[in-house]
């Protein structure tokens, strides 16, 4: 499981939310899944912004999703989680229950050698 928590949507995250769905629909057979998360102070506003990233990224949404965009309400995030303050994204990678990668950017962080770092990281947890 990828799972991805981010409190803006950039093009290096636009690109990184492309590049797990393309992981996702290849490795359909190890059962691997991701969703987005954008932490957001006004859910109703930010909705826009998902349909934005889908559309231009080319992300099948609803049933056919294989990387389906939520929101959160409140940029804090979900408490059991633990998302750092001063991060922009973060990226969890997980096999079973237990978190394999932790990837947290700040703002302005993740670029293209993140992307890939965290792109790459996904074969940890298909072992």
């Amino acid at each position: 499981m990828v799972t991805i928590f981010t409190r803006s949507i950039t093009d290096d995250l636009t690109s990184l939310v492309k590049q797990i769905d393309e992981q996702v629909a290849k490795n359909g057979d190890k059962k691997l899944k991701s969703f987005v998360v954008l932490l957001s102070s006004d859910p109703d506003a930010d909705e826009a912004k998902l349909k934005q990233l889908a559309e231009k990224a080319g992300i099948k949404t609803g049933k056919e999703a294989n990387v389906p965009l939520t929101i959160y309400d409140g940029v804090a995030g979900p408490p059991n989680y633990k998302i750092a303050e001063d991060a922009e994204v973060t990226v969890l990678h997980w096999k079973g229950l237990k978190t394999v990668v932790n990837h947290a950017y700040a703002k302005g962080k993740l670029d293209k050698a993140a992307v890939k770092d965290v792109v790459e990281s996904t074969a940890k947890i298909l072992e």
